[in-house]
């Protein structure tokens, strides 16, 4: 850890997630308004565990938007990143939970706000600021916030950051799977730390395997630290040649698993910020992968992320 101002800023989508909560009087399905977006998850996490954190994004200048700015501020994240548009509405995703507590997506985004999102709106000072910068390919799905984006890596680059990246692969938000690879393939060139589900290592590398999967990629890129979750069944970290493995505890009570990634992505960020990042050893790694784990397993208990992280005690508990 450094005195810089920030200990973590991240990039990308800010938006509401509608998730099924009950049925009317009338049978019809209730939705819930969850503020969330995968990075302000990852930052809302972070800052339960006591970091310094900021957001850069783009919301629409709406009830909503200006609801998710409340939002993130009450959760201790900074937002002067945050920018609001005054054409384009706040992004929304309503989310489907399946039987399994799984979920679809469906997206009000074309455009929504946080695709609007400029590079003359970055402030490089903020990314100056900060030890590690955080971001996901859900910015990269429009040419204008992908510039915005590339030259966040950027600035992040030249300033000797860390850079984390979660793939975070929407299929309907994509044109073609190609270019959603081909995404995933810049995050994956400039990132430190990679987290990863089971599922998009099989998208990204066509193999029928995990193992054949993770091969693939610790042989096509240098990533120092990889964790690649694998649902109710834990995770597995990749550093310097070492492989470490977690097995997860089934939670009894999942509702739903919206945010469970981004819990365990801020878990991990947030160790790697507190060691010694270039020396971390087998149990090290091990330690951090079962405290994601208890994070993500509580997240799938409860509504929504962004304002329900769990906090340290909990995760210890």
């Amino acid at each position: 850890m450094s005195d810089k101002k920030f200990d973590v800023v991240a990039l990308g989508e800010l938006l509401i997630d509608f998730v099924e909560n009950g049925i009317s009087f009338q049978s019809n399905p209730l939705f819930e308004a969850n503020p969330g977006g995968a990075p302000c998850n990852v930052l809302a996490m972070l800052s339960n565990l006591g970091n310094k954190t900021a957001f850069i994004g783009k919301v629409g200048d709406d009830f909503f938007g200006h609801m998710l700015a409340d939002t993130i501020r009450e959760c201790g994240i900074g937002t002067d990143g945050l920018v609001f548009d005054k054409n384009v509405p706040t992004t929304l995703a309503l989310v489907h939970k399946k039987p399994d507590g799984d979920r679809d997506f469906s997206f009000y985004r074309n455009p929504g706000a946080d695709m609007m999102l400029k590079d003359t709106d970055i402030k490089e000072k903020l990314i100056e600021e900060a030890d590690l910068f955080h971001f996901g390919t859900l910015s990269m799905t429009d040419s204008e916030v992908e510039k915005a984006t590339v030259k966040a890596v950027d600035i992040a680059k030249k300033n000797g950051l860390l850079i984390s990246f979660d793939p975070n692969y929407r299929a309907p938000l994509w044109d073609n799977e190609e270019k959603a690879k081909e995404k995933m393939d810049y995050g994956f060139r400039n990132c430190d730390i990679l987290k990863i589900s089971d599922d998009e290592i099989l998208f990204f590398t066509g193999k029928n395997t995990i193992e054949e999967g993770m091969e693939c990629i610790l042989e096509n890129y240098s990533i120092k630290l990889i964790c690649a979750t694998l649902g109710k069944d834990g995770s597995i970290a990749f550093y310097n040649g070492k492989k470490v493995i977690a097995k997860s505890v089934p939670n009894p009570n999942v509702i739903e698993t919206t945010g469970a990634g981004d819990t365990f992505m801020g878990c991990v960020i947030d160790y790697c910020l507190h060691h010694d990042f270039n020396n971390l050893s087998e149990d090290m790694l091990r330690e951090m992968l079962v405290r994601a784990n208890n994070a993500a397993s509580i997240i799938t208990t409860r509504k929504g992320a962004l304002k329900v992280m769990p906090k340290l005690k909990e995760i210890h508990s």
